[in-house]
């Protein structure tokens, strides 16, 4: 039964175009990707026409960087894109890069979106994702974990506006200051006088 319908319909497209079955369904299927790429460009769909202003939206020029000074690290989680209002920030090393030309990446929803907003030098070098390691402590990093942070530096240096820096929160401690003798107690006590920050610590 299938047999003798392709048969008839062979018989059919030959006797009113003119043209072999084969010859007719490659113009058929010529037309139809013709037909897609022209929809494709120059298509006034609803739906074409409401991609292309999402797209000019997502393509607004960005504000300007705005330069924040120096901010402590609970100040730059309010920059972690949850606020579209607000630019999207990141440090490494200490020093915030304005990131918003990459919401795509560093926003909600990317790929990095949990780096934004904190100092995420440690997780950059280990390549990390754990909670533990979103951190800009590094201390006890190898050395291939450190070139590899030199080199997220230098990208971020190069690509981004470095608009602030991370406070430095200076924890004095007996052990810190001297060898725990009576001496190095006094060189603790002489070396506030030339820094400040530390002489208030201890007060």
């Amino acid at each position: 039964m299938g047999l003798q319908l392709w048969e008839t319909l062979k018989e059919e497209i030959t006797a009113y175009t003119g043209l072999s079955p084969a010859t007719f369904f490659t113009v058929v299927a010529l037309l139809w990707a013709i037909y897609y790429v022209v929809t494709g460009l120059f298509g006034s769909s609803d739906d074409h026409h409401q991609r292309s202003r999402a797209f000019e939206e997502q393509m607004e020029p960005l504000p300007p960087p705005v330069q924040l000074g120096e901010i402590s690290e609970e100040e730059l989680k309010q920059y972690d894109g949850s606020d579209p209002k607000k630019p999207l920030l990141m440090a490494i090393k200490g020093q915030i890069y304005d990131v918003s030309q990459s919401r795509m990446f560093y926003g909600p929803g990317g790929p990095y979106a949990l780096f934004a907003g904190k100092d995420a030098s440690r997780a950059l070098a280990k390549m990390s994702f754990e909670e533990q390691d979103l951190t800009g402590d590094i201390s006890g990093l190898g050395p291939f974990e450190l070139d590899a942070l030199q080199d997220w530096e230098y990208k971020f240096m190069s690509k981004y506006v470095k608009v602030g820096t991370i406070k430095k929160t200076v924890a004095v401690t007996g052990g810190d200051n001297g060898n725990g003798e009576a001496l190095g107690t006094t060189e603790g006590d002489a070396k506030p006088a030339g820094d400040g920050s530390s002489q208030n610590a201890v007060a």
